[in-house]
C-alpha cells in the first residue's frame, strides 16, 4: 500500500490523510462479483477515467471528459461492447451517464472487469456522489458531492482504489 492509495474501510474511504464518509453497495463486498448483484468487488482497482456533466460543473481537472447526451454505458454482458462507454442509440442493457438527477455529475471510473470484460463478472464500478448518506449503491462507491469534489482533486495517476477482501468476509 502506498500513500496515494484509497482504502475502503467499515467506516469510509482512508484517503490523503482522512476519512471519507461514503457508501458501498446493497450487496456488500464480495470477492465473487457478478452482474446486477449489487456488490462491491473487493480487490485492487486503478482510476481509469473522469467524466463530468459540462453543463453543470467546471471541468474537475484536465484530464476529465464531459458527458454528453446520449453516452451510455453497457451493462448488456451478451453484447461485444459490455462494460464499456457507447452511444444512443443503443439496443442491448444500459444505464444513461447523463442523468436527470445529480448523481453522476462527477464520475471516477476504476478498471474493474475493464478493458477485456469478463462476461457477467459485473459492469462498471464507478466513484460518484451519493443519494443521501446510508443509501446503498449498486455496487460503486458514493461520496458527499463536495467530498467527491475534493478527491477527484487529490488523485494522482498512482492512486488505486483498495477493497479489503477482509471486508467481504465480514457480511
Amino acid at each position: 500500500m502506498s500513500a496515494r492509495d484509497m482504502v475502503l474501510t467499515r467506516g469510509g474511504l482512508r484517503f490523503a490523510g482522512r476519512l471519507w464518509p461514503c457508501t458501498i453497495g446493497k450487496g456488500g463486498v464480495r470477492t465473487d462479483k457478478r452482474e446486477g448483484d449489487g456488490a462491491t468487488p473487493a480487490g485492487v482497482h486503478r482510476i481509469v477515467g473522469l467524466l463530468y456533466r459540462p453543463d453543470r460543473i467546471a471541468q474537475p481537472a484536465d484530464w476529465a471528459v464531459p458527458i454528453r447526451p446520449g453516452d451510455l454505458w453497457s451493462d448488456d454482458a451478451r453484447d461485444e461492447d459490455y462494460n464499456l462507454m457507447v452511444r444512443a442509440p443503443y439496443a442491448g442493457s444500459h444505464e444513461r451517464l447523463r442523468r436527470a438527477d445529480p448523481l453522476y455529475d462527477i464520475v471516477l471510473i476504476t478498471d474493474w472487469n475493464w478493458p477485456r470484460a469478463e462476461r457477467g463478472r459485473g459492469s462498471a464500478i464507478f466513484l460518484h456522489q451519493w443519494r443521501r448518506p446510508g443509501f446503498p449503491t449498486e455496487g460503486c462507491i458514493a461520496f458527499r458531492r463536495d467530498h467527491l469534489r475534493r478527491i477527484t482533486r487529490l488523485i494522482s495517476y498512482e492512486t488505486r482504489l483498495i477493497v479489503p477482501e477482509a471486508l467481504a468476509r465480514e457480511r
